[in-house]
């Protein structure tokens, strides 16, 4: 049972080994497990319509969430800033799953740190741990800020933060040149796109608060992306930005932090919004918020505080949403569309031609959060493709409405359906009951897929990865979705999914002397 350093084998072929098949077969007995014949029986059940019903009058209970929660939005945010360390007020479990729930993804440490509030934080209160929270961190990591969140535990016994912070400042505890940005991240209501907007709202509050701004003294356009984990976006706003001679600020950018080379040194605080840039938001043209759906607080900051329109604007994805930045920012900076993007333009739309056939009709299940699933829905509606399962877990009534009226003014949308605050599981059911031809989403999506192949090979419903978190797949994570550059990449991942399920399709008939094609 044991492996050697010249032998190491995948958990597959491992544990299909005579041991581990013993130790399989005397855990289910102890276990009194149900006998393969009843397990094949409720299984079939859960497929059918009559479960789906009742799935979907469930209330209390929430089965594989399509969301995280605050703290990790949280995280992310504060990852965005240089020289800063995230810092989590809670317990040692909590910033561990964080950690590496972004370590799965990215591949790539995550520094983020815990005061490990234990039982008797919880009777008495947070105050002491942070104390000496935020002095060890300082003085271990030398970060320039800390930025504060919170857990379930600080959220209950109701921690003032402020209060907190301010006091380790006056007693000492963290140096008054720290910037200790905060913000009540409490888990158990809304979730990570949250989390992620209430921190920025606390960057915010920390570096702005005091200056109204004089909006256009600087020739410059703020750019906020919310809760985003494709790291090639962050470098594709920057390129197109570029290319217009826009100066831009990218309000809390992790794409150097999460994506560090391997050159012999350990870059624990690398690239980031400076403090400087941040100051000067509120001196900017207007700022840009990409994910409006997500950031509510931030568009307050932005509106009330530094005297900026927040022009709106829908996520980047696809064609018209490319094209909505771009003219977007031509308005407001008097900068043209250089020839260079509009070539690139240019080919995205040669490209949709191209695979026009092969993508037009095709039936799509996709979940995700609010912006993405828009963005995503609206360039498939652009490819002729129909999606027609959408499911949003953290989208609001209002959310959907709009979603239904943009579906309603394409043919392809006319037999959509949207459903909000639903988790994997009522997805799952939608799957066997709607039979779309490719689901997108993230990870854990794939027991889905197997679930579909275990009903049989004709309903199998192949999993097309986009999304967070992407946890069994490498390097996903750096590519691109926004912009034309991210528009032909996702194009090439859902044409190339059709072509290949065509043959798997073509080998599974025998038929391949006359349509298993070299030329698609």
């Amino acid at each position: 049972m044991s492996q050697s350093a010249e032998k190491i084998q995948n958990c597959h072929p491992l544990f299909e080994q005579g041991a581990y098949q013993m130790l399989f077969k005397d855990k289910r007995q102890l276990e009194e497990a149900h006998d393969p014949a009843r397990v094949q029986e409720v299984f079939q059940w859960t497929t059918t319509a009559e479960y789906e019903a009742l799935n979907f009058q469930r209330e209390a209970l929430t089965i594989d969430p399509a969301k995280a929660c605050q703290p990790l939005g949280a995280v992310l945010c504060a990852l965005g800033f240089a020289n800063t360390l995230p810092y989590v007020h809670g317990s040692q479990g909590c910033v561990a799953y964080f950690r590496t729930y972004f370590n799965r993804h990215f591949k790539e440490p995550i520094a983020c740190v815990s005061d490990s509030m234990t039982e008797d934080a919880a009777v008495f209160g947070g105050n002491n741990n942070l104390n000496t929270g935020l002095q060890n961190a300082s003085a271990l990591y030398k970060p320039e800020i800390i930025a504060v969140s919170t857990t379930c535990m600080a959220e209950v016994i109701g921690d003032d933060l402020q209060a907190f912070i301010a006091n380790a400042k006056k007693d000492g505890f963290v140096d008054a040149a720290i910037q200790v940005p905060y913000a009540h991240t409490p888990s158990f209501i809304g979730s990570h796109i949250t989390g992620w907007d209430n921190m920025f709202e606390g960057f915010a509050r920390t570096f702005t608060a005091d200056y109204s701004g004089q909006p256009g003294k600087l020739p410059r356009i703020n750019l906020v992306s919310g809760f985003e984990t494709y790291l090639g976006n962050f470098r594709v706003l920057k390129r197109m930005m570029a290319q217009m001679e826009v100066p831009c600020s990218l309000l809390s950018d992790p794409s150097e932090v999460l994506d560090t080379p391997a050159d012999g040194h350990y870059h624990m605080y690398a690239g980031g919004t400076t403090q400087q840039e941040m100051r000067e938001a509120p001196d900017a043209i207007d700022t840009l918020l990409l994910q409006p759906w997500q950031l509510v607080k931030s568009k307050k900051v932005v509106q009330e505080s530094w005297n900026q329109p927040a022009t709106e604007v829908q996520i980047p994805m696809g064609l018209a949403g490319t094209d909505e930045l771009l003219m977007t920012v031509s308005q407001l900076t008097g900068k043209a569309i250089p020839d260079s993007l509009a070539l690139e333009r240019g080919r995205l739309v040669d490209m949709m031609l191209d695979s026009h056939t092969w993508l037009h009709g095709k039936k799509f299940g996709l979940f995700g959060d609010p912006d993405f699933v828009m963005g995503l829905t609206r360039f498939l509606l652009e490819l002729g493709c129909e999606p027609t399962v959408i499911l949003c877990h953290n989208g609001s009534k209002r959310w959907q409405k709009a979603m239904k009226k943009m579906l309603d003014a394409s043919p392809y949308g006319k037999e959509s359906e949207v459903f909000i605050n639903c988790d994997l599981w009522h997805f799952r059911s939608l799957m066997f009951t709607r039979q779309p031809d490719f689901m997108i989403g993230n990870s854990y999506a794939k027991f889905i897929q197997r679930d579909t192949l275990a009903k049989g090979e004709q309903f199998e419903v192949p999993l097309i990865r986009l999304g967070f978190p992407l946890f069994d797949r490498h390097h996903l994570h750096r590519q691109t979705t926004w912009g034309y550059e991210g528009a032909m990449s996702i194009l090439t991942t859902l044409v190339n999914a059709v072509l290949e399920k065509v043959d798997r399709e073509t080998i599974k008939l025998g038929k391949t002397d006359y349509s298993f094609d070299l030329i698609r």
